[in-house]
């Protein structure tokens, strides 16, 4: 977080010592208009692309490969996975019975399994947990 800061307010002084030299050439004569908002424009792309790239770098390091290990220290079973996966789509109880070809109340067992094995109130928690746990792809 620090390195965060310290980064963001360098660039922020950075910016701010060449809109002081842009002005200063400016009003000096040295340089044109165009070539004093040029510069400030190169700048700011620079930062943007580099912004960008390590977001798309964050992204990809949080870009989690399932843990199957822990899904078998859970004692999480197949189905309940392929159920707690529906979940995480925001599917309702009877969307995922339709879709996995099992009645209501299988679901509704599973769910209660995985509420169980996640040590989860909801199931939005038990989502959130099983994200954290690396065993569902963000």
């Amino acid at each position: 977080m620090k390195k965060t800061v310290f980064v963001f307010s360098s660039l922020i002084v950075a910016l701010l010592v060449l809109f002081k030299l842009g002005k200063y050439s400016y009003t000096s004569g040295n340089v044109s208009l165009e070539i004093v908002i040029a510069v400030i424009a190169i700048v700011f792309f620079i930062i943007g692309v580099y912004i960008n790239k390590r977001t798309v770098r964050e992204e990809k390091l949080s870009s989690t490969v399932i843990d199957y290990k822990k899904i078998e220290q859970l004692g999480i079973s197949k189905r309940e996975y392929e159920v707690l996966i529906q979940i995480s789509n925001g599917l309702s109880n009877k969307e995922i019975a339709d879709r996995l070809f099992v009645s209501e109340s299988t679901i509704k067992t599973h769910v209660s399994n995985l509420l169980v094995k996640l040590d989860a109130k909801r199931r939005t928690q038990a989502v959130q947990k099983a994200k954290n746990l690396q065993i569902l792809a963000i």
